[in-house]
């Protein structure tokens, strides 16, 4: 169990209950860093899979058997749970559009087919999680499942129940902040991995609209009109100057994105050693 700076019986609850691990943050560091310190104890300790649900009893306990089925049998890495949103009575109607267009998003972004990107109810084979690194203080769910996606691993899911709702979420405060956020971890996380092909695209726009003004240019030129149309020279070569230099940030973190990789596969190695110890 994640003690992230509780301030009621948290602790001695679950103790009560025959819980034999407790990892206590002190102060509240937020759901991503509770998950990350988690996975990194969980490892310490020699787990073989690893489960992790949120703290407001949201998940059935009774469904994890079905979420570690497929790693038991080495079929898949990462299992994530997709709860019946549309069934889920306190789950507002916007809410609910929400998640399925973030879902959706997330899915285009790293290459899944995870109907529900949002649960935090998990299971991961230990190899999965020494290779997953959470940069993001605010969630895990969205960043793990494109780092995941993008580093060709093996994500299955299956269909979850959920207990009625017992308090309101501690993450989402403000739905449009919430939605702000997650917008900025897709982003980060698919250029992240994908630096090269994202500024190669954002290069398009003002390359191609410099070219065609050049174009237009060039044909006022040669026609003996080209007086008066300096102004779009000088705009051209700005656009173009501009789409050269999108180009050059995508070299730039690619390589930097390779280095990234190295550093990733270094940290995986170290923790495998230090599982193995």
């Amino acid at each position: 169990m994640i003690d992230d700076g509780s301030s009621d019986r948290t602790v001695e609850v679950a103790r009560e209950a025959g819980v034999h691990h407790v990892l206590s943050l002190g102060t509240n560091r937020g759901l991503a860093t509770a998950f990350a310190r988690g996975i990194a104890k969980s490892l310490e300790l020699g787990a073989d899979i690893i489960v992790n649900t949120d703290g407001d009893n949201q998940y059935k306990a009774a469904c994890i058997k079905d979420l570690i089925e497929s790693i038991v049998k080495g079929e898949k890495d990462i299992v994530i749970g997709t709860r019946p949103i549309e069934e889920i009575e306190h789950f507002s109607w916007t809410k609910k559009k929400l998640q399925q267009l973030g879902s959706f998003a997330v899915r285009q972004f790293s290459g899944t087919d995870v109907p529900d990107t949002t649960s935090g109810f998990r299971a991961y084979s230990a190899e999965a999680a020494t290779k997953l690194v959470v940069f993001n203080r605010y969630t895990y769910t969205l960043e793990t499942i494109i780092q995941a996606g993008h580093m060709d691993m093996r994500i299955g899911h299956v269909a979850i129940q959920v207990n009625p709702k017992t308090r309101e979420s501690r993450l989402i405060s403000s739905v449009p902040r919430y939605l702000w956020r997650s917008i900025s971890i897709i982003l980060r996380s698919y250029v992240t991995y994908k630096p090269l092909r994202t500024f190669f695209y954002l290069s398009l726009v003002p390359t191609i609209v410099g070219l065609a003004i050049c174009i237009r240019f060039l044909y006022f030129y040669f026609s003996g009109r080209g007086t008066g149309h300096i102004q779009s020279l000088i705009l051209a070569a700005i656009l173009l100057l501009i789409g050269f230099g999108l180009i050059t940030l995508g070299i730039v973190a690619d390589l930097s994105s390779a280095n990234r990789k190295l550093l990733q596969e270094i940290l995986y190695l170290a923790r495998s050693r230090k599982g193995e110890d």
